[in-house]
């Protein structure tokens, strides 16, 4: 029986009107989208969305944890495998953050690049939830130097004018709404689409899918050598190629650093993973029923990084490096940045914390072979933040 309580009736409300607008963006599209706009509306509707409207989402007060949010060490040794990069452009390298979170990353990357004179001329952070953005404004304000913080701002949409620096993402790919196919009996792709139930909630149907769908499954296909069996579904990004040039912008020169949890395409698309990798989080419980409770559950899917790769070097950069989470921390720093943590620690309490976070993100059965780093750079050196356990060669 599961421990997970019910929502309570102003969450069941909430829920209730996000449904109602999808019901009648699939009514009003022949009775069924496609399960990439369900997913787009269920995370981002204005004011109805998961990440759109203002119930807390990080933390152990929300449905999940994210790696800064269990402290300071990450976004740490983030900045001192950015800094580099940084001090490679100059006065006018800026740093984007695309999806800020609760903004517990910008803070103690923020303070980490003071510390080593590495301050971007902006720190641009790229958040479409409104929600979200008030609490990062909120937070940052309150714990950063004035000086410091009027380096911050927020954008409604990328950098329009060519500019030069870092971009970084924690946990974005796994939201972005993706497609979900089957291979059918005719070994044809079909697309999942969602439609209403007349009593109300969704269900999952198929119809054909289109021309763009098509040529990325096949061209999965052809990159592991072999025919997805039928009846094999999954979860595919036909659009990340063009996400990922919108959301850099017109970045001219610098790197680019994605932390995310997946695998390389032929563990992504492996027999034993024949329904895909489609889940929700609710509470800290995983929910079997994605359609469930829009608004109030979020709805992930692991990232392809062989999908990644083919995307960073299509827009321009090339390939830096792969590395699992625990490798890329203890190459950029972490046993130094934990050892000042504790010399600085008010107790042995505050002391313990800091280790049970060093291994929350380090040890294999937490996050630290679940999550990876892929860096790419153009015209700056980046290699020196993936110099401990590379292996870009599982990427084929």
């Amino acid at each position: 029986m599961s421990s997970l309580p019910p929502p309570d009736a102003d969450a069941l409300a909430h829920s209730a009107q996000l449904e109602a607008l999808i019901r009648a963006e699939i009514a009003a599209n022949g009775g069924a989208v496609p399960f990439s706009r369900f997913m787009e509306l269920a995370l981002y509707a204005p004011g109805l969305g998961y990440y759109s409207a203002g119930a807390t989402k990080f933390g152990a007060a929300g449905d999940f944890v994210t790696a800064p949010e269990l402290g300071s060490l990450f976004a740490a040794c983030v900045a001192e495998a950015l800094a580099p990069v940084i001090g490679q452009i100059g006065a006018d390298a800026q740093f984007l953050e695309i999806g800020g979170g609760s903004g517990a990353f910008a803070e103690a990357a923020l303070q980490r690049l003071q510390a080593l004179d590495a301050v971007p001329a902006r720190y641009a952070i790229l958040e479409p939830s409104a929600d979200l953005r008030e609490r990062q404004h909120a937070r940052l304000q309150a714990n950063l130097p004035p000086a410091l913080f009027a380096r911050v701002e927020w954008l409604n949409g990328p950098m329009e004018s060519p500019w030069q620096g870092v971009v970084f993402a924690n946990e974005v790919l796994d939201a972005l709404p993706t497609s979900r196919f089957v291979i059918n009996e005719q070994n044809e792709v079909a697309e999942e689409y969602v439609g209403a139930l007349a009593d109300g909630g969704f269900f999952i149907r198929e119809a054909d899918a289109d021309v763009l769908l098509v040529n990325a499954v096949r061209h999965v296909e052809r990159s592991l050598e072999a025919p997805l069996p039928p009846g094999y579904r999954s979860e595919i990004l036909p659009q990340l190629p063009y996400w990922l040039q919108a959301v850099i912008g017109r970045l001219t020169r610098g790197a680019l650093l994605f932390a995310d949890y997946g695998y390389p395409r032929a563990e992504f698309y492996h027999p034993s993973r024949s329904e895909g990798t489609l889940r929700a989080f609710r509470r800290h419980h995983l929910v079997a029923d994605v359609l469930a409770f829009p608004g109030l559950q979020d709805i992930t899917a692991s990232v392809d990084f062989t999908a990644l790769a083919e995307a960073g070097v299509g827009a321009g950069f090339d390939l830096t490096g792969y590395v699992t989470q625990a490798n890329f921390l203890l190459g950029n720093g972490l046993e130094a940045r934990l050892v000042e943590a504790e010399a600085n620690a008010a107790d042995e309490v505050a002391r313990l914390a800091l280790r049970h976070e060093a291994k929350q993100l380090t040890l294999p059965k937490a996050m630290g072979e679940r999550f990876q780093l892929m860096g790419f750079e153009r015209d700056v050196e980046f290699e020196h933040a993936f110099m401990l356990g590379e292996m870009s060669w599982r990427l084929g």
